[in-house]
């Protein structure tokens, strides 16, 4: 009994003196808890930056590339379409991007774990979501006589919507007198009409310019060259 209480008494010591190393331990315990647990989803949001920034692509790029690696594939990266974001223990991107597969460009959507503190970068998730619907005058639904049925709603991904969308960005900038570039983060809606030789596309645009987001409903108009002329533009305050 006596031996009890004195094995009792040198723990409690033993605890007390070493106090200080136990919470170095507990500390230690939770740094590696952090570093190696797997990302805590938040809401998915729109990415604060332009799709079309260096910091994107080089993560698209690498979503490819680590693809690559790991299904021994040979994807060819050639754009980036879309990207949301999450707060995590660092961030987690939601990619959709075009690569091109044995000369044919396809849709794969990508989830990479970014923690920059830690120089840490880690493909989540890759995989295949579609082939890239480029619409044409029949997708259109172009009657005989020349005259179109109208407008009609298109994918915001497709690549001529993306290059209408990319025009009427830079011919807003040039218009502009801001000292602050125009940033495209999402085309909100699209639709498309054909009328005789050219199309037309009626695209909403959410853009930044600084620290402020603004809204553009713009018509841009596609000749049979591929030449892209912004047609109208008006500045969306709903």
């Amino acid at each position: 009994m006596k031996l009890n209480k004195l094995s009792v008494v040198f723990c409690v010591v033993v605890l007390l003196l070493g106090s200080g190393d136990i919470s170095v331990l507990c500390e230690e315990e939770e740094l590696i808890k952090m570093t190696t647990a797997k990302p805590l989803l938040g809401g998915v949001h729109d990415c604060r930056g332009s799709r079309n920034s260096v910091e994107i692509e080089s993560l698209a790029r690498f979503a490819v590339q680590e693809h690559n690696k790991h299904e021994n594939t040979l994807l060819e990266f050639a754009r980036v379409l879309k990207v949301k974001e999450q707060v995590v223990a660092g961030k987690l991107y939601h990619l959709t991007l075009e690569a091109i597969d044995a000369g044919k460009k396809k849709i794969y959507e990508a989830k990479v774990w970014v923690k920059p503190w830690m120089n840490f970068k880690e493909l989540q998730e890759f995989k295949h979501a579609g082939d890239v619907p480029s619409f044409t005058s029949s997708d259109l639904g172009v009657k005989r006589d020349s005259h179109g049925l109208g407008w009609r709603e298109v994918p915001t991904h497709d690549p001529t919507v993306q290059d209408a969308a990319d025009h009427a960005v830079k011919t807003i900038q040039q218009r502009s007198n801001s000292l602050f570039p125009y940033e495209l983060l999402d085309i909100l809606k699209a639709k498309a009409e054909v009328i005789e030789n050219f199309v037309k596309l009626d695209l909403l645009l959410k853009v930044k310019r600084g620290i402020k987001e603004e809204k553009f409903k713009v018509e841009v108009h596609r000749n049979i060259e591929g030449n892209y002329y912004l047609n109208q533009m008006e500045q969306d305050l709903t």
